[in-house]
Order: C-alpha cells, then sequence, then structure tokens
C-alpha cells in the first residue's frame, strides 16, 4: 500500500552513518538494566524453599486421549539451549483455546508481535514489531515445515507473508527468536523469525463446525491412520464470512493439508484458494461529515483472490537434516486508497497480479567434537531459492476491469547460501557461539511495458555472529548478541531506470541492504514460573524499498531502534496459567534533520496478556488482552494515531468426545483503529490537490463465535 506523506518529499537516500556515540550508551544502560533486574529476581526466587517441579507434560484428564501429548510450550525449559534472552516456544496447548478471529493472529503468540489488517480478511496481515511497521511481512521471516513463505519481489509487497493457509488446528509448534543473530536465517529476519510446525499424527479425528456474527461459518474435518508403517494425516477447512462491512465481505475460503510421515521422512501438500471484497480504509473527513459510516467504503470494487499450492519434503538422517519444497501460486489484489487524486476522471483505482513458481530447499549439518578438551559443535549448512515470476503487474482499473497498463513483467531471481556456526561450552555454564553467513542474489527482469527497466544482475552480503550463554545459577541464563543480517529489496527496482508513471529518471536500489543488532539479556526458570527481559540496538542501512502499488522506488533513509522486552509465564497452580509481555522501542530514522526523523507508523509500545483457567468438570476459560499504542504518521511526528486496545474471552465445554465453544472477540465492543495512515487523497468535488487527512481501517465489532466439535 501506498505509505504517503505530506513529507515523503523531504526524505532523502539512504546515507550509511553510524548512529551517534550516546545512542550506543542508551542502548547499553538499556541492557545493564536488563541484567541487574534478572539478577535480582532470580535471587529472591533462589531464596525461596525448594519445591517439586510441575511435569511440563501434565497427565491427561478424563475429556482427553490417552494418547494425546500436552505441550505447554512456554513451560519448556530453553535455559542451556537458548542462545539469546528473546527466543521461545510455542506449544498448541498455549493456543489451543485461545479466541482468534483471524489465522494472521497466530503470530502474536510471539511476544511483542501484533497482526492487523487493513483491507480483506484473505489479505495477508500487516505485522508490527520492534518499532518495526513489517507491512506484509519485510524484516520478519516465516517459515512452516521449513519452507519459506515471504514472498520476495511480490506484486502488493516485499516479504508479503501470507499465513491464510494455516490451520490452527494443526499447528503443533511455534519456535520464534527476535534478532539478526543466527545463521540459519537471511532475508528478513532483521526484526525475527517466525518457524510453524504442523502435526505429524492427531490422536483421534475430529470434526468441527462453528457460526458467528456477520455471517461466519467454519467447518473442519481431520484426522490420522497409520498406512505402509507411518501416518497419513488429513486435514480439510473452510470458512465463508460476510463480515461487518457495508459492503459485503463475501470471504470464501479452503484449506486442505495432507501429510505422511515415516521413520523421520516427511512428504506434505497444501492447498489453499480464498476469495473475498475489500473494505480498505478510508479517510476520517468521511466518516465525520456522514458521507459514509465507520464500517463503510469508498470504492465497493475492491478485492482478491489468492490460490496456493505447495509440497514439501523434510527428512532426518542421523546429524543432517534436509528440506525440498515447490510452490504455485497465483494472486490478484484490487485496491484504492487516493480515489481521485491522481486521475480525477477514472479514478485511482488499481490491480496488482502475482504469479509464480518457487523451488528450494536447505540441508543442515551438525557435528559433535571436542577441540582442546572443551566440548564443541559445529554446525554447517545452506539453502537456496529459485522464483520462477512469470507475470507480476500493476494496472489501472476502473470497477475492478484493468483499463491500461502501469508495469508488467517476468522476473527471474535465485538466491543461495551458506553458512556455519560453532558451539563451544567454554566451561559447565559458559557456552560461546560464533556463526557467520554468506548469501549470494541473482535476478533477471523483463519489462514487457518498458524495455528501459529490464536488467540482471548479482548482489552478496555477509554476516557475521556472535553469542554468549551464561548459565549464572541454575535458574538465571545470561546472554549478550551481536548479529548482522539483511532484507532484499525488489529487484525490479534493482533493474529500474525509468518511473513507469512519469517517464522520469529512476534511482537504482542495492538488491540486498544490511541490519546490524545487539542484545543482551537474562532469563529465569524457576518450578512453574519463567520469565525474560532484553535490551537490544538495532540498524538498517536503509528502508529502501520497491512500492508494488506505485510501480516505483520510494527510497527513505537508514533507520535506528533500541528497546526492551519482557515476557512471564507463570502457573501459579494446575488449574491456572498466566502470560504476559510488554515492548518499548525507540524508532528513527538517523541521518536527517531532528524533528524530521520519526518512522511512520512505527508503534512504540505493544502489550498482551492472558489467563487460561480450568475450572475442572471439563469446563475451561480463557481471557486475551491486546495493546499497541500510538505511534506517529509523518515525519515530523505532528500526526500521530490512536491507541489500540482489545479484549477477547472464550469459554469451552468439554463432556466425553464432545466440546462445545464460545469464543467472543472484541468484548467491549472498542471503537478503535487497527490501523491508521496519514497521506493525501481526493474525493469527488475536493480540490485538485487533494487533503491530507487521516484513514484509517477501524476494529471489528463485537462479535460472537460458537463451536462444536466431535472426536472420534
Amino acid at each position: 500500500m501506498p505509505h504517503k506523506t505530506p513529507s515523503a518529499s523531504a526524505i532523502k537516500a539512504a546515507r550509511h552513518r553510524g548512529p551517534g556515540r550516546s545512542r550506543h550508551w542508551r542502548a547499553l544502560l538499556c541492557g545493564a538494566a536488563t541484567l541487574l533486574i534478572a539478577q535480582s529476581l532470580a535471587a529472591n526466587l533462589a531464596a525461596a524453599q525448594e519445591m517439586p517441579q510441575a511435569p511440563d507434560f501434565p497427565a491427561p484428564t478424563d475429556a482427553q486421549h490417552p494418547d494425546d501429548i500436552i505441550v505447554y510450550g512456554r513451560a519448556i525449559a530453553q535455559i542451556g539451549i537458548a542462545t539469546s534472552g528473546s527466543q521461545g516456544v510455542v506449544g498448541y496447548k498455549d493456543f489451543a483455546d485461545k479466541p482468534l478471529s483471524r489465522v494472521g493472529e497466530l503470530v502474536e503468540n510471539v511476544p511483542g508481535v501484533i497482526a492487523t489488517q487493513h483491507s480483506g480478511t484473505g489479505k495477508a496481515n500487516q505485522y508490527f514489531l520492534r518499532g518495526f511497521n513489517l507491512d506484509h511481512g519485510t524484516d520478519f521471516a516465516g517459515f512452516v515445515d521449513g519452507v519459506p513463505i515471504n514472498m520476495r519481489t511480490h506484486g502488493h509487497g516485499q516479504g508479503y507473508l501470507d499465513l491464510n493457509f494455516l490451520i490452527p488446528e494443526l499447528v503443533e509448534r511455534i519456535d520464534y527468536r527476535k534478532g539478526p543473530y543466527f545463521a540459519d536465517v537471511g532475508d528478513f529476519s532483521a526484526a525475527g523469525t517466525v518457524k510453524f510446525t504442523t502435526a505429524d499424527h492427531l490422536a483421534q479425528p475430529i470434526a468441527q463446525v462453528t457460526a458467528g456474527s456477520f455471517g461466519y461459518y467454519r467447518a473442519l474435518a481431520a484426522g490420522s491412520t497409520g498406512v505402509a508403517g507411518g501416518d497419513l494425516l488429513l486435514g480439510l477447512d473452510g470458512t465463508v464470512s460476510d463480515g461487518p462491512w457495508v459492503l459485503n465481505e463475501r470471504l470464501r475460503k479452503v484449506n486442505a493439508l495432507a501429510k505422511y510421515t515415516r521413520d523421520g521422512l516427511s512428504l506434505g501438500l497444501t492447498a489453499y484458494h480464498a476469495t473475498w471484497n475489500s473494505t480498505d480504509q478510508v479517510p476520517l473527513r468521511a466518516i465525520d461529515s456522514g458521507l459514509i459510516s465507520r464500517f463503510g467504503n469508498i470504492d465497493p470494487f475492491l478485492g482478491g483472490e489468492t490460490t496456493r499450492i505447495g509440497l514439501t519434503g523434510n527428512g532426518h538422517f542421523g546429524e543432517t537434516e534436509v528440506s525440498l519444497f515447490g510452490l504455485y501460486y497465483r494472486f490478484r489484489l484490487t485496491s484504492n486508497f487516493t480515489y481521485f487524486l491522481d486521475d480525477p476522471v477514472n479514478g485511482d483505482e488499481f490491480q496488482q497480479r502475482d504469479q509464480r513458481g518457487v523451488f528450494g530447499g536447505s540441508i543442515r549439518h551438525t557435528m559433535p567434537t571436542t577441540i582442546a578438551g572443551l566440548p564443541v559443535t559445529f554446525v554447517i549448512g545452506g539453502d537456496t531459492r529459485y522464483d520462477h515470476i512469470g507475470k507480476i503487474g500493476l494496472y489501472h482499473t476502473v470497477k475492478g476491469v484493468p483499463i491500461g497498463t502501469v508495469r508488467q513483467d517476468q522476473v527471474e531471481e535465485y538466491s543461495g547460501a551458506l553458512y556455519g556456526e560453532a558451539t563451544a561450552a567454554l566451561t559447565p555454564r559458559l557456552r560461546l557461539v560464533l556463526g557467520l553467513r554468506g548469501d549470494l542474489y541473482g535476478y533477471d527482469v523483463h519489462a514487457q511495458t518498458q524495455a528501459a527497466n529490464s536488467g540482471r544482475g548479482t548482489d552478496t552480503i555477509l554476516g557475521p555472529k556472535a553469542a554468549l550463554a551464561w548459565r549464572a545459577t541454575d535458574h538465571l541464563e545470561l546472554y549478550a548478541n551481536y548479529g548482522e543480517s539483511f532484507h532484499s529489496n525488489d529487484v525490479r527496482g534493482a533493474a529500474i531506470t525509468v518511473d513507469p508513471k512519469s517517464g522520469a529518471p529512476a534511482d537504482r536500489l542495492p538488491v540486498l541492504v544490511k541490519a546490524r543488532g545487539g542484545e543482551l539479556g537474562a532469563r529465569v526458570e524457576y518450578q512453574r514460573f519463567t520469565a525474560s527481559i532484553v535490551g537490544y540496538y538495532l540498524t538498517l542501512g536503509s528502508e529502501l524499498v520497491f512500492s508494488g502499488d506505485d510501480g516505483t522506488t520510494e527510497p527513505n533513509d537508514a533507520t535506528r531502534r533500541y528497546g526492551t522486552e519482557a515476557t512471564l509465564f507463570w502457573r501459579p497452580t494446575s488449574w491456572l496459567a498466566l502470560d504476559g509481555s510488554a515492548a518499548f522501542t525507540h524508532a528513527r530514522f538517523h541521518t536527517v534533520a531532528a524533528g524530521q526523523d520519526h518512522i511512520p507508523n512505527s508503534v512504540s509500545n505493544v502489550l498482551a496478556g492472558g489467563a487460561a483457567v480450568d475450572f475442572g468438570h471439563g469446563i475451561t476459560g480463557s481471557v486475551r488482552l491486546r495493546h499497541f499504542g500510538s505511534a506517529p504518521l509523518i515525519e515530523d511526528g505532528s500526526a500521530r494515531s490512536q491507541p489500540t486496545t482489545l479484549v477477547n474471552f472464550g469459554g469451552y465445554y468439554t463432556l466425553g468426545r464432545l466440546k462445545l465453544g464460545v469464543d467472543v472477540l472484541n468484548v467491549f465492543d472498542a471503537k478503535d483503529a487497527d490501523i491508521t495512515y496519514f497521506y493525501t487523497s481526493r474525493l469527488q468535488g475536493e480540490p485538485s490537490g487533494g487533503v491530507d487527512d487521516y484513514h484509517l481501517h477501524p476494529v471489528e465489532p463485537r462479535q460472537v463465535r460458537v463451536s462444536l466439535r466431535y472426536g472420534f
């Protein structure tokens, strides 16, 4: 989408200048405070009377199948395993009975991450983490069963991370890591990485139906069986929804998963197709004047369609892990953000298309050994990926029908990476991790509308990594991390010479942009209580991105961010689980004049928390709170968004093989915005230069969803 602001023209191309020394001191002080707090907390905990350790995997209740594996991921010990204070694990039990309004919100199990939406449900979410407006995925890497999900050189936005093909009930585990400190991930990993693992089998087949407000209906059937000495898992999920919008959303979505697992080998097939109508963000003045309602629209001809079919193979051969994947993908999206600003006759509606095949794989080999009497584990690996983008285009449309081509291309993009990592146990309580990753990217752009924008080239980048993990006590581990990573830019921006709209000369972009980060952290684990706190610093060489909406580049300045994050998980009793997280970030452009250095949509604080209660007799409940604070919307900070706070509730009753669930989303019917922008748009009858205004997409009103599940 077009993150246009009245002061956008004042943003200069990035200059690679380091941040001021005072900024480094602030980050170090933040980290030092982190360690002091953690040490104090650990000392108090250690002084308490020892009690028997609560099991991570409690015995099944009468309402559970005897073969069920109950994974409380947040309670799994990380001390002695993790190499940073900001990584962790979430198991299915952590989100099994958690109200979920849309699939993309699964990423909110990662502390500090917010997933919002500014148009239709079938589209990838907007993500926010560590002071980044990650748009649809830039600087936030996502994987499912080892397959990278971010789409590079995508028709709508670089790094497009669409998780709508996931079936939540079949996600077994979520592993997350923050920062550029890990050698096995490269592109889009500067802010964080999330890895989803789907189940190999289910203890029993399930069938579930859900009905809810605003014409929401969902049906799920899933189960597994033994086949040829292995496990075959099958799942089918379908959803229809009208939504609360004046324009009927008409979401029609179907997901399918087939996965066969045997002797450390697995083969998975996923299929996903969705169509929907979109209600994009709308200008505040249109709501205030009564032209439209809060859930109304300006252009009723918007919407999209996505098809995704993927084949995945994973294998474990002793100390070697191998992953291979192939994907067919098709995408179409019609949008209109500025209405009649650029074309007062036909309007500014446009359509984006993307059709591609993606092929790739990865390999990882672990070699434990001893050097000078010290245990050392070497890991070497690599990955490769090839995107054959047969058609990627931007078109001017009226009522959803193309009337002109702004730009259409065929793109070949390939990459390869090698990495090595060594973990040495310097003492029984001190681990040192050193790593190095090298990436090579190549591209060939065939511009079908303007030959001058064709081109080919390559780019390379190296990223060193280092970590120290010190187990100060049995219940406290301290961490220090440094790493360099990158995000790739749309390679059409690397080949461009002419603006496809104006015909004016256009500046080319680098393919790969470096990120550098450091972190000090601590983790406490004591019986039923776990907590972590970190202070971090992150710089990005530039936030230069290709705007798929405009068909050209929008160069932004280099940036710096520092902040702190804290998480906790506590089970004070066997029937109550509490969790919470808080994140605070200071984010700025760092080579522009003071007062013009705010990063639009950089959310400075995120709070989340919840409680899960087991009342006995098959009755459980869950309440969740999510809050993200105000953010600057333009570079001088004079326009800001309002904070958003949502509370969701879920209640569940299990009786034998039946399970009844009631979810209440947005319990207090908040009138907040899911996302807000500030830019120039023009409605019919307004001045030709348009009007600078807030544009918002409201959170959905209170709604109730009732589900019934049967386990065979």
